[in-house]
């Protein structure tokens, strides 16, 4: 028998007598409970040890020894589960022995509160709303011809491929990439323009999706979208929304500036940025004046009319709002956000 192998099987048997010994039932409380079980299953624990020698042992051994491993470590959980249930099922009859006060008020219920990105979702389409726009909502679920080709994407744009689009089906043929998860909110614009003639001034939020997934990204998060089509549209109108949006935002020393920069919709296109004077500049945006192709894709003349849209996020808006430090947190289901804030 190899050296590997007699550790292995010692390994096993010291902890199946530690277990018959009681090791668990001498616990007194959870956290002793839990120590005690990272004394056998924690990253330094003895079956831990046992396992990394698995590598060591011969071929025909590593099965049968992997079943005995784990035998053991269901034995461990049993144990450790069994304790637990007995440490919280002595704490509740402790409670319920334990004499108390009749007479003491009740606990409040405390209220809850919307989720700080539905409430900044909703400042943002009340104020949009209060300058003329028409909120509408649409489908999170979109064909590819509405999240790209009809918004001018050319056929190789790195956004429709796999690696960073949630395509939901891609269809029969080789070319067909089906339906999809939008990766933005500019469906809306040809959803709309498609459905009925200018002018229209339109707003629309709701959730995206992208697959993005680190440090500063999510793989599904919050964009709002607007765009006015009329005629003799300029983007002297566009920046005059944005800078009253900006303001009834953030309060009436704002200052405004559009950087330009190029998204496939738009012609010119431009980040916008704002700050509070003596302060940083923060990145807010894209917008840009509707590209000619986009017009000519929902059936209106781009001779005879013009238009501009504009797009943020939501969700990195709520973060500077609320002083959130990383945009995951938002979506971890964590009760405070419904009431803290």
């Amino acid at each position: 028998m190899s050296d590997a192998v007699s550790r292995f099987d010692e390994g096993l048997r010291s902890i199946l007598t530690e277990l018959e010994g009681g090791a668990f039932e001498v616990a007194k409380t959870e956290q002793e409970l839990r120590e005690i079980n990272a004394r056998f299953v924690g990253a330094n624990g003895s079956l831990t040890s046992v396992l990394k020698l698995m590598r060591e042992l011969p071929g025909d051994q590593r099965k049968p020894k992997g079943q005995a491993a784990n035998e053991v470590k269901q034995k461990i959980e049993a144990r450790f589960s069994a304790r637990l249930d007995a440490l919280l099922r002595e704490a509740r009859e402790a409670d319920l022995k334990a004499p108390f006060d009749v007479t003491l008020p009740g606990r409040g219920v405390l209220p809850g509160r919307l989720h700080p990105i539905t409430r900044v979702r909703h400042e943002l389409l009340d104020i949009f709303e209060s300058l003329g726009f028409e909120v509408v909502d649409g489908p999170e679920i979109d064909l590819h011809e509405n999240c790209f080709d009809r918004l001018g994407f050319p056929p190789d744009h790195p956004a429709t491929d796999m690696q960073d689009t949630f395509f939901v089906d891609r269809g029969k043929g080789a070319g067909d990439r089906g339906t999809l998860l939008r990766t933005h909110t500019s469906t809306m614009q040809i959803r709309e323009m498609s459905r009925r003639p200018p002018p229209l001034a339109v707003v629309s939020a709701g959730a995206v999706y992208r697959r993005d997934d680190d440090a500063t990204h999510s793989p599904m998060f919050h964009q709002i979208e607007g765009f006015l089509v009329d005629e003799k549209v300029t983007m002297a109108d566009l920046k005059g929304v944005l800078q009253r949006f900006l303001e009834r935002l953030y309060g009436e020393a704002i200052e405004v500036r559009l950087r330009p920069s190029y998204f496939p919709f738009v012609e010119p296109g431009a980040e916008v940025d704002a700050r509070r004077p003596g302060g940083s500049w923060m990145e807010i945006g894209g917008c840009g004046m509707i590209h000619p192709v986009v017009f000519e894709h929902v059936g209106y003349d781009p001779t005879k009319v013009s238009g501009f849209a504009f797009g943020m996020g939501i969700d990195r808006m709520a973060m500077v709002k609320f002083g959130v430090p990383n945009i995951k947190l938002l979506f971890e289901n964590d009760v405070r956000f419904l009431g803290g804030f």
